[in-house]
């Protein structure tokens, strides 16, 4: 079980130094899209194509050797972090996307049967709401949705009431990317195994800002992305029980997934190699250990201290513009949507990068929850480790503007 520690310092964060991608005077508050990343990834991915770049698990000759050693290293480097019980929990796909249909695919595609129910939440990105959808409807699954609480976390009373020993399958958000509600995912957990059902939970946005135990959670599959982590794009890891995994059936058919293969039978490789079918992404993967270094040389609780600054100082200055309209709870983590009254997300947006301020505006890949929340869109600002309170000036300076042109 990973041990957590206290952080260093309490003092504000200061490196936006480190990511050469961001301008003086440049705010950049999409991060829950995907996070710029710092010198140390750019140059452990320019060293791995440039320097010392070679296939994994099938060369003889030393530079392979080196670099699937390297490749290795990366996959206990995630296994620590996240505090997996062994390497071979983790499976590098290429984001959670990918681990979620393969989790539908592999385990609840085998395992479901007409009848059994999957239950969600409202808030749930479609990532984690198409996947069940493409499995239920083939197998005759039913698909259960749990409300929200009056300040946009997932409803646990709910869910309790709702569940029932017919329910397989939950899948929650740790971290809604639209509203920043945290789930308490140890209870999520406990009501899930009450009914006998499995749990998914989807970690994008918990892994940049808050420390993640899976073995102390509990849960089943743990799934996260490389991008929004400070690393790669194309890179991602779906974590699960070891039992679980060795019994699901391969995803994709190709090299390295297998044991051995004739015309007549073939015998499938043992997790994690069973689900990472072909050459995989190799840089990726080094470009990833390299985040988690850079994260943790930092700290985690030290950035979600951080971001919850960010956080309070932006909701406390939106809330005193007229027109505005704040969701989710003011302990939201490392995220704040809004929207204003008369003006689409979308002009809010054009009219902040003329200010340069890089915000989100849509529907977030969250849909449902824009019905919920009764508006089409919103206006979304995420924070990073590289923001500070004058991007929290210009974000509010530049609604201001957006007032006063609207007004």
């Amino acid at each position: 079980m990973r041990v957590l520690t206290a952080p260093a310092s309490s003092a504000p964060l200061d490196t936006v130094a480190d990511f050469p991608a961001i301008p003086d005077g440049w705010a950049y508050l999409d991060t829950a899209a995907t996070a710029q990343k710092p010198q140390a990834v750019v140059d452990a991915i320019t060293a791995a194509y440039g320097e010392t770049y070679a296939t994994v698990h099938r060369g003889v000759y030393q530079r392979s050797a080196d670099m699937t050693l390297a490749y290795e290293a990366a996959r206990r480097r995630v296994a620590d972090f996240i505090g997996a019980g062994s390497a071979d929990e983790c499976v590098f796909v290429r984001g959670a996307t990918e681990g979620i249909n393969l989790v539908a695919q592999c385990w609840a595609g085998t395992q479901l049967k007409a009848g059994d129910r999957i239950l969600l939440s409202m808030l749930e990105h479609h990532s984690n709401i198409v996947p069940w959808q493409m499995v239920a409807e083939r197998i005759g699954a039913a698909i259960d949705v749990v409300p929200l609480t009056a300040d946009g976390r997932i409803d646990l009373d709910a869910a309790a009431a709702m569940l029932t020993p017919a329910h397989k399958l939950v899948a929650f958000a740790h971290v809604s990317n639209v509203l920043g509600s945290v789930t308490d995912v140890k209870r999520a957990v406990a009501l899930a195994h009450g009914v006998g059902a499995k749990i998914l939970v989807d970690g994008c946005q918990a892994v940049p800002r808050l420390p993640v135990d899976v073995t102390a959670l509990g849960c089943d599959f743990y799934v996260f992305s490389g991008h929004k982590l400070y690393g790669p794009t194309g890179i991602g890891v779906l974590w699960g029980k070891p039992e679980l995994l060795d019994a699901m059936p391969p995803w994709q058919g190709g090299g390295s997934m297998i044991d051995k293969v004739s015309f007549q039978r073939t015998t499938y490789a043992a997790p994690p190699g069973r689900f990472e079918a072909g050459t995989p992404h190799i840089v990726g993967a080094l470009g990833l250990h390299a985040a988690i270094d850079y994260v943790e040389s930092i700290g985690l609780m030290r950035i979600h201290a951080h971001e919850t600054a960010l956080v309070t100082q932006a909701r406390t200055a939106l809330a005193a513009i007229p027109g505005i309209r704040l969701f989710g709870p003011e302990d939201s983590a490392g995220i704040v949507s809004f929207a204003m009254q008369g003006v689409h997300p979308h002009d809010i947006g054009t009219i902040l990068d003329e200010a340069q301020v890089a915000i989100r505006a849509g529907h977030h890949c969250a849909q449902p929850l824009m019905e919920v929340l009764g508006v089409e869109a919103t206006a979304r600002a995420s924070f990073g480790v590289y923001n500070g309170p004058r991007d929290v000036e210009a974000l509010v300076a530049g609604i201001a503007r957006v007032a006063r042109i609207f007004g």
